[in-house]
């Protein structure tokens, strides 16, 4: 699959518009049908064995489907309404860049869409029914369903303000963002090492490739390239990697040695959008979660909880890191790197992680000792010396910005109990045992 189909799919699959649609769609065949089965007598034959099936005349017909079809879009606007509010609530208070996780949610797609489509169900039916000066026809299948669709309408709104009143709570933002995060974890990372990316000196004699295209690289089949690649007997070195902005006219890959049609190869194996995406980008979910730290940190909001709640979120996925590889951005054929992009290490992960929560968080009490107390607990994980070299860095860090901020000295002795507990976990045999007894004896000495 090309990256611009990928491309094409994920946006297709994050519009508003695509599950009320096909709904809509649906029910305008369904009224068709069920139109043309009152057409055929079908129902005439059921309503003397069921009594639910409508009985009535024309007029009762027009009037029952023409107050479905008012009262669906009116609710229809107070449901559109509602969303609206919501995501400028989500927007004020968690930030702009979260709103595709209200816009993309299928519950809220969904119930828009029942209602269009009992509306619009009832407007195709309505047309049909003839009074006896004008024929005489009367869909009573069509009219039962659309009573029946009337009661879906009932249960729909009911459980859309439930479902809405959980999704602008702050608790349930962060956990749908951790969960994007988790997943971009699971499809980018690896259970064995990936192969090394050749040194600096590997690409001394490299020329580089420039590209006219504007806007954010989402989408990069490094699968596809690095078939062409080795096709052609060149090696790529890719400057941009998922996320990053690609500049009109500035370098966006190196070649070695150049061949011809390596820019049209290089373009048909990346896409360009206007705004990230997190399917490929890790440090945007990351981002996405740092964001509603700061803003709680704000002092426009003060609310610490949030940003513990977050520093939780961020510690899981670094947890879920500690037995898995990352991308080196490497990928090889016949045993030779052929294509190597730029991607996120560990230091690099944890830096977005990190960095702006605790600089923010400094002079906060509480939010700092969860940092510490969060990277015990990755840290009692970890097996890998260079990653426990990068968490005590942030503990160090940690521990310098609180000695400076905070003026009680009975908060930073709680603080620098929490930073030993950090440099003890490090010092443990990396084994079950040694993780349950680093939880307890940080708080020693």
């Amino acid at each position: 699959m090309t990256a611009a189909l990928r491309k094409f799919l994920d946006d297709l699959a994050d519009t508003f518009w695509l599950v009320p649609g096909a709904v809509v769609a649906a029910a305008a065949v369904l009224a068709l049908v069920l139109v043309e089965l009152d057409r055929s007598r079908i129902s005439e034959t059921a309503s003397s064995h069921a009594t639910w099936i409508y009985g009535g005349g024309a007029t009762g017909a027009r009037s029952l489907l023409g107050a479905v079809a008012s009262s669906t879009i009116t609710v229809a606007g107070t449901v559109f309404s509602i969303t609206i509010a919501a995501l400028t609530l989500a927007a004020g208070q968690m930030g702009p860049r979260l709103l595709r996780n209200f816009t993309r949610d299928r519950g809220n797609q969904l119930t828009l869409g029942i209602f269009l489509a009992t509306f619009v169900y009832a407007l195709l039916v309505l047309r049909s029914v003839r009074s006896e000066d004008e024929g005489g026809f009367v869909p009573q299948l069509a009219v039962s369903t659309a009573i029946g669709l009337a009661m879906v309408c009932v249960a729909a709104l009911v459980w859309f303000v439930d479902h809405m009143a959980g999704r602008i709570s702050v608790d349930t933002v962060i956990a749908l963002v951790s969960d994007d995060l988790k997943r971009t974890i699971r499809r980018l990372a690896h259970d064995t090492a990936p192969p090394a990316p050749p040194p600096e000196a590997f690409w001394r004699s490299a020329l580089p490739i420039c590209d006219g295209r504007r806007g954010y690289l989402v989408q990069l089949d490094d699968a596809v390239l690095a078939d062409w690649a080795a096709e052609n007997g060149t090696a790529i070195r890719l400057l941009k990697r998922p996320g990053d902005f690609v500049f009109p006219g500035a370098p966006i890959a190196l070649a070695l040695p150049p061949v011809e049609c390596i820019d049209d190869a290089i373009r048909d194996a990346t896409a360009i959008g206007q705004q990230r995406t997190t399917s490929a980008d890790l440090e945007l979910a990351v981002r996405q979660l740092v964001e509603v730290a700061l803003r709680a940190l704000s002092p426009g909001i003060n609310d610490p909880f949030t940003a513990i709640a977050v520093l939780d979120q961020l510690g899981a996925a670094l947890c879920q890191v500690a037995t898995l590889h990352l991308p080196t951005g490497v990928t090889e054929r016949d045993g030779r790197p052929v294509v190597v992009a730029p991607t996120v290490d560990y230091d690099g992960l944890c830096d977005a992680m990190l960095h702006a929560i605790r600089q923010s968080g400094a002079a906060n009490a509480p939010v700092i000792i969860r940092f510490l107390e969060v990277l015990a607990e990755v840290a009692s994980t970890e097996s890998n010396p260079s990653r426990w070299r990068t968490l005590t860095r942030h503990a160090d860090l940690a521990l310098t910005d609180a000695e400076r901020a905070i003026a009680s000295e009975a908060d930073l002795s709680v603080v620098r109990q929490r930073h030993r507990r950090v440099r003890a976990a490090m010092n443990r045999p990396h084994d079950p045992k040694a993780r349950v007894m680093t939880a307890t004896e940080g708080d020693e000495g």
